[in-house]
């Protein structure tokens, strides 16, 4: 991801001169000519491309201020309007109502086809059709399930073990780094079948193409903000440059990792090996896709949405539950409860207690990351483009063209959806009478989308951000390692933490006596 400061410093100045120059066209083409569309009725102007660039780094903060004065507000500059909404009105009409009239559009498949290709999070129409049903029904089936579920809890046991390296020595650990590298793990094992092992570092190929994709990320979310992106690939020049290199290394991995896949499915002889077939790769080559291009744009599109989305769930999740040390000792009762484990239990023992009957115990922990979803959503901010000029539920017109974005940012913190404690982390807001877990309306809590289009691993996240949870917190207890230090996101696609997230780890039970510490 990018520097902040080396942002700051060379884009702002650049941006806001062209913006100023923009704007001032756009009133003079407003002034030259009357619009043919007096007509409509638009929602009200209430913030600038310029005024994000210069609040970039509170970017989420400053829509979800302006959110409390105008439910659904709009950004016009020299091309299109976007409209920001946090009316679950205006979501569930672009989400499902009217679904066939608003998708990715060309303008984000641009940014995203270098990296991510034809995959079903670039592409609408049949491509995104083809993908979604042919994903559904393998992300349904029990054996994929049942794979992933052992795939977790062995990278759970691992990165449990780490953790009590550093439980040890009593020193800090970035816990938002090792989420990012247990969850990389633990997709690139369910979706392509191999080990990563990018927790332990030993696989010095997967470290290059660990490094190398989340570059490749990060300066892909940097087009969004960057109005000379285009400019720069052309002259394959500053961040293009570097991304186009990184995305090289990221091909040659993954293309060598399904060549190998495809031999190994090809040879008779692989049938001997168990659960050869287990993985997501393997299941859409017995499914006869074998075009290379095609094979490499799913995985790099699933490993993009099963990695940082889960990892910065978990970091915030463990931030929360240290800043509220009563809510993480309840928890920590809750999975003790279920799983009946003793003091003198080790990781593994208790790894063996966590299964789909335990997993339905924890109602208190499933609120919890809930509410952590809430406050903190994966993807904070989601757009669509309009295809054809429509009319929004609350009467307002929209353009083709323009760009329909929802919040989940400041829908979850919005007072008008969830009562005057919106800003607060309150996880009970999520049981009913019987302290049982009771999901809320998917276009008001708007973390997994909704609609056609609403996750498909939304059940394997739960499911996998509950099994580390259940280890790592039936085990150890942890503590902010400086208390006094604020947390803050950095502005992107994804809601990282800037800086990590560096915390004391400290063991449950006492090794003396079996009983918590």
């Amino acid at each position: 991801m990018l520097d902040l400061t080396q942002f700051s410093s060379s884009f702002i100045p650049l941006t806001a001169a062209a913006l100023a120059l923009i704007f001032a066209i756009f009133i003079f083409r407003t002034h030259l000519k009357k619009s043919p569309q007096k007509d409509k009725k638009y929602h009200p102007i209430a913030t600038s491309a310029l005024d994000q660039v210069l609040n970039y780094y509170r970017l989420f903060d400053l829509l979800a201020d302006l959110s409390r004065k105008y439910r659904t507000y709009r950004l016009s500059s020299f091309s299109r309007n976007e409209i920001f909404a946090t009316d679950p009105a205006v979501v569930e009409y672009i989400l499902k109502t009217n679904f066939p009239n608003y998708g990715k559009g060309s303008y984000a498949y641009s940014i995203f086809k270098d990296l991510l290709g034809d995959g079903i999070f670039a592409v609408d129409g049949d491509k995104w059709k083809h993908q979604r049903k042919v994903a559904s029904y393998e992300f349904s089936t029990k054996n994929l399930r049942d794979f992933s579920g052992g795939v977790f809890k062995a990278t759970a046991v691992k990165l449990a073990r780490i953790v009590s390296g550093f439980s040890a020595s009593d020193k800090s650990v970035d816990m938002q780094n090792l989420f990012m590298k247990a969850t990389l793990d633990s997709v690139f094992k369910v979706i392509l079948g191999i080990d990563l092992d990018a927790l332990s570092g030993t696989y010095e190929e997967g470290a290059r193409f660990t490094q190398a994709f989340d570059t490749a990320n990060g300066f892909t979310s940097y087009r969004f903000v960057d109005f000379f992106w285009k400019i720069k690939r052309f002259l394959n020049i500053g961040s293009e440059a570097k991304l186009k290199k990184s995305i090289k290394v990221v091909d040659d991995f993954v293309y060598k990792l399904i060549k190998s896949k495809m031999e190994q499915l090809n040879n008779p002889h692989e049938d001997l090996h168990p659960g050869k077939k287990e993985d997501l790769l393997s299941r859409f080559l017995e499914l006869k896709e074998t075009d290379p291009k095609y094979l490499r744009d799913i995985v790099l599109n699933f490993v993009i949405a099963g990695k940082d989305t889960t990892a910065t769930t978990l970091s915030w999740f463990f931030y929360l539950l240290c800043k509220h040390p009563e809510i993480q000792e309840k928890i920590a009762k809750e999975i003790i409860e279920a799983t009946q484990v003793s003091g003198d239990s080790s990781i593994e023992e208790l790894a063996a207690k966590v299964n789909e009957e335990t997993l339905d115990k924890v109602h208190h922990l499933h609120a919890a990351l809930s509410e952590t979803l809430r406050l903190y959503p994966a993807v904070p901010v989601d757009g669509k483009i309009c295809f054809s000029d429509d009319t929004l539920p609350d009467g307002f017109s929209v353009n083709k063209g323009d760009m329909v974005t929802y919040l989940a940012y400041a829908m979850g913190r919005s007072k008008d959806l969830w009562g005057d404690d919106a800003e607060e982390y309150r996880p009970e807001r999520w049981l009913n009478e019987n302290g049982h877990f009771q999901a809320r309306n998917p276009f008001i809590f708007t973390a997994f989308q909704a609609g056609p289009r609403i996750c498909l691993g939304k059940d394997f996240a739960y499911r996998q951000m509950k099994i580390f949870s259940m280890i790592l917190l039936g085990s150890y207890r942890f503590k902010l390692n400086d208390e006094s230090k604020p947390v803050k996101y950095r502005t992107a696609l994804t809601l990282h933490m800037e800086g990590g997230l560096h915390l004391r780890v400290l063991p449950r039970f006492s090794h003396e006596t079996g009983v918590n510490a």
